[in-house]
Protein backbone atom coordinates (compact mmCIF):
# COMPACT_ATOMS: atom_id res chain seq x y z
CA UNK A 1 0.00 0.00 0.00
CA UNK A 2 1.32 3.61 -0.86
CA UNK A 3 0.68 5.95 1.51
CA UNK A 4 1.91 9.84 2.81
CA UNK A 5 2.98 10.22 6.03
CA UNK A 6 0.60 13.00 6.98
CA UNK A 7 1.35 13.99 10.23
CA UNK A 8 5.67 13.73 9.98
CA UNK A 9 5.21 15.65 6.76
CA UNK A 10 2.91 18.58 8.45
CA UNK A 11 6.06 19.01 11.13
CA UNK A 12 8.61 19.13 8.83
CA UNK A 13 6.68 21.90 6.84
CA UNK A 14 5.87 23.88 10.06
CA UNK A 15 9.12 23.69 11.09
CA UNK A 16 10.80 24.37 7.63
CA UNK A 17 8.03 27.52 7.18
CA UNK A 18 9.58 28.88 10.63
CA UNK A 19 13.33 28.63 9.45
CA UNK A 20 12.56 30.36 6.39
CA UNK A 21 10.56 33.14 8.39
CA UNK A 22 7.04 32.16 7.21
CA UNK A 23 4.13 30.23 9.15
CA UNK A 24 2.72 27.24 8.36
CA UNK A 25 -1.03 26.32 9.10
CA UNK A 26 -2.09 23.13 9.61
CA UNK A 27 -6.02 22.61 9.09
CA UNK A 28 -6.27 26.25 7.90
CA UNK A 29 -9.58 27.70 8.05
CA UNK A 30 -11.01 29.46 5.39
CA UNK A 31 -13.82 32.19 5.39
CA UNK A 32 -16.16 30.07 3.61
CA UNK A 33 -15.71 27.38 6.88
CA UNK A 34 -13.63 24.89 4.66
CA UNK A 35 -10.21 23.88 6.06
CA UNK A 36 -6.75 23.68 3.90
CA UNK A 37 -4.72 21.24 5.35
CA UNK A 38 -1.70 23.74 5.29
CA UNK A 39 -1.48 27.33 4.73
CA UNK A 40 2.05 29.10 4.69
CA UNK A 41 1.93 32.56 5.24
CA UNK A 42 4.23 36.01 5.22
CA UNK A 43 2.58 37.80 7.77
CA UNK A 44 -1.24 37.98 6.66
CA UNK A 45 -0.31 37.43 3.03
CA UNK A 46 -0.99 34.19 1.69
CA UNK A 47 1.39 32.27 0.15
CA UNK A 48 0.90 28.91 -0.60
CA UNK A 49 -2.42 26.20 -0.01
CA UNK A 50 -1.02 22.53 0.69
CA UNK A 51 -3.56 19.63 0.12
CA UNK A 52 -2.34 16.46 1.29
CA UNK A 53 -4.63 13.35 -0.67
CA UNK A 54 -3.72 10.07 0.90
CA UNK A 55 -6.68 8.71 -1.86
CA UNK A 56 -6.71 7.87 -5.60
CA UNK A 57 -10.27 7.29 -5.38
CA UNK A 58 -12.01 9.94 -7.02
CA UNK A 59 -8.20 11.91 -7.69
CA UNK A 60 -9.76 14.08 -10.53
CA UNK A 61 -12.90 15.40 -8.24
CA UNK A 62 -10.46 15.54 -4.86
CA UNK A 63 -8.03 17.59 -6.47
CA UNK A 64 -10.83 20.10 -7.93
CA UNK A 65 -12.99 20.65 -4.92
CA UNK A 66 -8.44 21.78 -3.38
CA UNK A 67 -8.71 24.24 -5.83
CA UNK A 68 -11.92 25.76 -5.44
CA UNK A 69 -11.09 25.70 -1.65
CA UNK A 70 -7.72 27.18 -2.57
CA UNK A 71 -9.06 29.99 -4.81
CA UNK A 72 -11.96 30.82 -3.30
CA UNK A 73 -9.96 31.66 -0.18
CA UNK A 74 -7.16 33.94 -2.00
CA UNK A 75 -4.22 31.51 -2.61
CA UNK A 76 -2.13 32.23 -5.02
CA UNK A 77 -0.53 28.56 -5.79
CA UNK A 78 -1.63 24.99 -4.52
CA UNK A 79 0.54 22.19 -4.33
CA UNK A 80 -1.36 18.69 -3.67
CA UNK A 81 0.83 16.42 -2.29
CA UNK A 82 0.41 12.90 -3.05
CA UNK A 83 2.08 9.77 -3.55
CA UNK A 84 -0.08 8.97 -6.84
CA UNK A 85 1.34 9.79 -10.50
CA UNK A 86 -2.80 10.95 -11.06
CA UNK A 87 -3.74 13.21 -14.21
CA UNK A 88 -6.68 15.31 -12.82
CA UNK A 89 -7.49 16.12 -16.70
CA UNK A 90 -8.95 19.48 -17.15
CA UNK A 91 -8.95 20.28 -13.79
CA UNK A 92 -5.25 21.91 -14.50
CA UNK A 93 -6.60 23.74 -16.78
CA UNK A 94 -9.79 25.09 -14.73
CA UNK A 95 -6.94 26.28 -12.31
CA UNK A 96 -5.00 28.09 -14.94
CA UNK A 97 -8.39 29.86 -15.77
CA UNK A 98 -8.82 30.85 -12.06
CA UNK A 99 -5.07 31.99 -11.93
CA UNK A 100 -3.99 29.79 -9.44
CA UNK A 101 -0.78 27.54 -9.62
CA UNK A 102 -1.43 23.96 -9.21
CA UNK A 103 1.51 21.68 -8.86
CA UNK A 104 1.23 18.16 -7.65
CA UNK A 105 4.09 16.04 -6.33
CA UNK A 106 5.21 13.95 -4.09
CA UNK A 107 6.81 14.22 -0.38
CA UNK A 108 10.26 14.70 -1.19
CA UNK A 109 9.46 17.40 -4.19
CA UNK A 110 7.55 19.46 -1.51
CA UNK A 111 10.17 19.44 1.24
CA UNK A 112 12.94 19.93 -1.75
CA UNK A 113 11.22 22.78 -3.05
CA UNK A 114 10.50 24.65 0.40
CA UNK A 115 13.55 24.13 1.18
CA UNK A 116 14.88 26.49 -1.54
CA UNK A 117 12.27 28.67 -0.80
CA UNK A 118 9.80 27.97 -4.00
CA UNK A 119 6.39 29.60 -2.69
CA UNK A 120 8.20 32.59 -1.36
CA UNK A 121 9.63 34.06 -4.36
CA UNK A 122 13.09 33.10 -4.34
Amino acid sequence: MICIKVKTLTRQVVALCGELGLRAVPEYRTPDGTRIDIAILDGERKLLAIELEASFKWFPQRVLYDVVKAHRAGFPELWVVTPFRGNPGWVRGYAEELGLTLRIMGEEEAISRLKTCSPCGT
